[in-house]
Parts: C-alpha cells; structure tokens; sequence
C-alpha cells in the first residue's frame, strides 16, 4: 500500500474516532497521519528501500482474527458446565531478537484472551507466558511461533 493510501486511511480512521466527518477534521487527520508516517519511517521501510506496508496491515489482519477466535475459545471455556482448564505459564523460546519486536510480540501475546506474557529472561531468549490452556504447550508454541512471531519477522525484517 503507498503512503498516500496510508495516510489516507489514518485520516479516515481519525475521523472516525473523533467521531466528526467535517473537511476541517479529515484535513487535520491528514496532517497527523503524515506526522505519524514520519516518525515511523524507518520501521516501515526494508533495507532495499521497499514498503512494508501490507505486511504489517497482515500482521494487523492477523492479530483481529486471533483476538476474535481467542475471545471464542475463552467464553465457551468459561461457560462450559464442566472447566477443564489447566492454567499455566510456560516458556516460549523466541527467535526475534530485537528490542521492538519482542515488546510488540508480548504485548500482542497479552491483549489475546486467554493469554498474558509475564516476563521476558534476561538474555532476551525465552519469553515466559501464562496460558488459561496449558494442556497442549508445543500447540500453544506452534501458533505462536507460525503466527505472530512470523509476522513480525515479515513485517520488521
């Protein structure tokens, strides 16, 4: 997606959020999407000077449909008659390994239901997650390292 579209779109997700559709707010949205493509320049361009535009809207894209199945399997977990759940925190060994990346993959981890990132060890290795599920832990760990993880790698590499 260029840039043009981009700010476009936070322009329009601006007026969206102010909840005004006047030319004077959409102009305003403008002026701050292209403040904030700005200062994200760097993260979102590859070092061969492409746009990684629509990796990261495929992270995004990702993330509301793990939040949306999340959401599910949690409401039916907890309202089942019977709970068999085995809570539990396990340790998720990473393979990004740059500051930003592991901070955005925690913090995706964490606004999914049913999971929390608790901590992260100090070689910056292994991320330690609490899961409401712990009964698969290598499935908990595929999906992430075959979701997420692979996402941001795509997006921010």
């Amino acid at each position: 997606m260029s840039r043009y579209l981009n700010n476009i779109l936070l322009a329009l997700v601006w007026a969206a959020l102010t909840g005004s559709f006047t030319l004077a707010n959409f102009v305003l949205g403008l002026l701050l999407g292209r403040l904030a493509l700005y200062l994200v320049r760097e993260q979102l361009e590859t070092r061969q000077g492409t746009y990684r535009g629509g990796k990261i809207v495929s992270l995004a894209v990702l993330f509301i449909k793990e939040l949306v199945l999340s959401g599910w399997r949690v409401a039916t977990l907890v309202t089942s008659p019977k709970m068999q759940i085995r809570p539990g925190i396990f340790a998720y060994p990473l393979s990004v390994d740059r500051d930003f990346e592991i901070t955005l993959l925690a913090n995706l981890i964490t606004l999914t239901p049913g999971t929390l990132s608790v901590d992260v060890s100090e070689d910056r290795t292994t991320l330690f997650i609490h899961a409401i599920d712990c009964s698969d832990v290598e499935k908990n760990i595929r999906e992430i390292r075959y979701g997420f993880e692979r996402k941001i790698e795509e997006a921010f590499r």
